[in-house]
């Protein structure tokens, strides 16, 4: 693309309907305790005022991720608890719940008043405040406008234009974290059987790397450790996630584990809300009398990209205590169960400590003290999230994580491991339920078997190359199941320029977003009920399953009347989309629809540790699937724990570049926002901002508020640039600036992820920052 800005959208047109774009930019720190009383009042606030729906929207917190009745929360993936709490919810989920279940419409009559083209300058925000999507709806080009369709007549479309493909790989078929087990089965059931692998995920952009990094280190693509875990550690490394807003319920276990005396460090270049402490809303006695618990012990503002540093660091020094200290080193675990452990030692010391400090932009001091409190614990547990992934070393750097972790034997015992924090519900179970454009050959032998149908074999596209074929013109279709993939990709301008060149663009969603708006030359919108929402179909009530980020499997009721009766669940989407498609289909797709349990009973035949699936998913706390890891069986080459032997990478950047972190804020869940405002950051009426480090600001003659422009430099030398940010000082170190998602998608290149991952590199953005001229 030619270098010069990029807007998505006319924040001066659209309704404007959070009223915030005219205010005043405020910035104040944010010094009260993360959720307590801030968090219940911004609650009430939206519920009252956004939604006008506070009846509805209180019974939903009494049904929100009961263990037996109610419905799984359709936010984060952090587990429920498993002490029967009644109030097991938080802030972001609350409001996610109450967004889906507005009494807002946006209906055919809506889409005869405003052409495409105008949508296409609407926020994100303006567009999913227009409320639920009533009925499917096709695009009219000699109107620029969406008009009513009838889903038999919808079916026929995607199914005719499927058929008609002369090679099944010019389709691809995406799916965000929101859809159920049973859906996400018949969704890569169907895709496998029309014949390609292309099954690109939200994981391709998020957990790619813990996936690929702990089946190279254990043998198991995911976390070993559960709840329990948590409640049992000594000490808790919380690495690259911002708590407070992507998994608030988190914050629950670092309160219960200070109190007990648990060693918590907090790993992250900007220092949250969530790392200092909280109130959590359903400790009443705390709420009473205004009393918060810390959530830390120590903070470590690593430089962006250094966390790979920090890891090598605590290796070196649990080593080097290993010289005087014997029980320092774990020695007959790693004799026992790991391999590698003599390269991995003779490359931690070619290691220098100059070079580490340089890297993680800590002090040898720091690194040192929190290498104390890890080798002074028992049983650790180190978790993370997309700070660390999001970079060209992700995989590198949990596999260093995974390293220390095996250097004093924390896995296979309670309270210790590797612990990933999935940022949506379910996008870990779309994995294990056969969402993967790469499947194992043990998969699809299996699927093949019992479904009885004809596999493809070779490996498909994932988020970027689903980009680059739209863009090279090898892809005639696409299919998204949830989310808004338009938006959450990188390189904006080259996504909705590839978007419009494909021939046909379906999008399964519950409100309008920038996917409908920026489409194929022919689009289709479908709308589907929601997880709240009751779904009802010829055998009666329907229960639908999701794992949570620590692999328990657990079902999900919804509780209230679907938005619009024109509305069907994504199964049936699926199925009808299925049979027209695949006209010599020997798939019972209306067989399994009647009664999702014949559905279950296919996956308890397909999926390891899904036997007897409908009878335990209905368990109270469900079940959790089996991790041989767990148990120190590693289904690795050599049959145990793998240490990995890496060079410590130089990320450091010449003089004048900054490297930028692109980032949700407090009132946002992934690409849905709700407000101009970040509570816990201090900043209200602004998200075309850009925190910095104020000694950076100084060198470039900066101050708060002022107008900049910042411009990106990829791999391959191309420039994109946003024009006229605010830039806001904030307590980020040096050389490291962030800015808010999916706003700064423009400023990641196309071609720049992760040749490790093949995950865009968000958080790994080098840019420069000047006045704006």
């Amino acid at each position: 693309m030619a270098d010069g800005p990029f807007t998505p959208y006319d924040p001066d047109s659209g309704p404007s309907g959070n009223g915030h774009r005219e205010a005043v930019p405020k910035v104040k720190p944010y010094h009260h305790p993360a959720a307590g009383w801030g968090a219940a009042m911004a609650v009430g606030k939206f519920m009252v005022l956004k939604e006008h729906e506070p009846l509805i929207g209180t019974k939903a917190i009494l049904k929100m991720n009961h263990a037996s009745h109610g419905f799984d929360c359709p936010g984060c993936a952090w587990p429920d608890a498993t002490d029967g709490l009644l109030l097991d919810v938080c802030e972001n989920g609350i409001k996610h719940v109450t967004w889906e279940m507005t009494h807002k419409r946006c209906t055919p009559e809506f889409f005869a008043e405003h052409t495409v083209s105008e949508l296409a300058t609407w926020s994100d925000y303006d567009l999913e405040d227009q409320g639920r999507l009533t009925h499917p709806m096709v695009y009219d080009a000699e109107t620029d406008h969406y008009v009513p369709i009838s889903w038999a007549d919808a079916f026929e479309m995607a199914g005719k234009a499927l058929r008609e493909l002369p090679d099944p790989n010019l389709a691809s078929f995406y799916t965000s974290g929101r859809l159920g087990n049973e859906a996400t089965f018949l969704y890569q059931l169907m895709v496998r059987e029309f014949g390609t692998n292309n099954l690109p995920d939200c994981s391709n952009m998020c957990h790619e790397a813990s996936g690929r990094a702990l089946q190279a280190s254990l043998g198991t693509g995911k976390g070993t450790c559960d709840i329990e875990d948590w409640d049992k550690a000594e000490a808790l490394f919380v690495m690259g996630i911002n708590a407070a807003s992507n998994a608030p319920r988190m914050l629950t276990a670092l309160a219960e584990a200070h109190k007990r005396g648990a060693q918590i460090v907090h790993v992250n270049p900007l220092v949250e809300a969530g790392s200092r402490n909280t109130i959590i809303p359903h400790d009443f006695a705390a709420m009473a009398t205004f009393h918060p618990t810390k959530t830390s012990t120590m903070t470590m503002q690593v430089r962006i990209g250094g966390d790979f540093a920090l890891m090598r660091g605590i290796a070196k020094h649990v080593l080097e205590e290993a010289e005087t200290d014997p029980k320092a080193l774990d020695h007959e675990f790693i004799e026992r169960y790991t391999d590698g452990f003599d390269d991995y030692v003779r490359e931690v010391e070619a290691t220098t400590w100059a070079e580490i400090q340089r890297q993680s932009g800590l002090s040898e001091n720091e690194i040192r003290k929190a290498a104390g409190i890890y080798c002074d614990s028992d049983r650790t547990v180190i978790s993370w999230c997309l700070g660390i992934t999001q970079h060209e070393h992700g995989v590198d750097t949990i596999r260093e994580i995974v390293n220390v972790l095996l250097l004093r034997g924390n896995l296979g015992r309670e309270g210790a491991g590797p612990s990933p924090v999935r940022g949506h519900s379910n996008v870990q179970g779309n994995r294990t339920c056969g969402i993967a454009n790469n499947p194992t050959a043990e998969f699809l032998d299996r699927l093949a078997q019992v479904c009885k149908i004809d596999v493809p074999r070779a490996n498909g596209y994932d988020v970027v190359s689903t980009i680059q074929a739209m863009q090279a013109g090898k892809l005639e279709f696409f299919l998204g199941m949830g989310g808004n993939f338009v938006a959450a990709a990188p390189d904006s301008a080259y996504t909705f320029a590839a978007f419009q060149k494909c021939g046909f663009t379906v999008n399964v969603s519950t409100k309008l977003n920038r996917s409908h708006v920026i489409h194929g030359k022919r689009a289709l919108i479908l709308p589907c009920i929601g997880r709240t929402e009751r779904d009802i179909q010829r055998s009666g009530p329907q229960i639908t399953s999701m794992e949570n980020g620590m692999a328990v499997v657990h079902m999900s009721r919804g509780m209230k009347k679907p938005a619009s009766p024109h509305l069907l669940s994504e199964p049936a989407i699926l199925a009808g989309i299925a049979k027209a498609a695949l006209p010599e289909t020997k798939t019972p797709w209306e067989y399994y629809i009647e009664d999702y349990d014949r559905i279950r009973d296919t996956m308890s035949k397909v999926l390891p540790g899904f036997e007897d699936y409908n009878r335990r998913v209905r368990l109270p706390l469900g079940f959790r699937i089996r991790q041989p890891a767990r148990e120190l069986i590693f289904l690795t080459p050599s049959g145990k724990a793998e240490f990995s032997t890496v060079t410590l990478p130089d990320t450091v950047n010449p003089p004048g570049v900054l490297t930028l972190a692109t980032q949700r804020s407090h009132d946002q869940w992934n690409t849905s926002i709700y407000s101009d405002s970040d509570r816990y950051r201090g900043v209200q009426h602004l998200r075309t901002l850009i925190f910095m480090n104020e000694h950076d600001m100084r060198e470039r003659g900066l101050k708060e508020f002022d107008d900049v422009d910042i411009t990106s430099t990829a791999r391959d030398g191309s420039t994109r640039s946003l024009h006229r940010y605010k830039v806001v000082p904030y307590d980020i170190p040096p050389g490291c600036a962030a800015g808010y998602m999916p706003e700064m998608n423009v400023l990641c290149a196309i071609g720049d992820f992760s040749t490790e991952s093949d995950q865009p590199l968000m958080k790994s953005v080098k840019v420069t920052v000047t006045p704006s001229s």
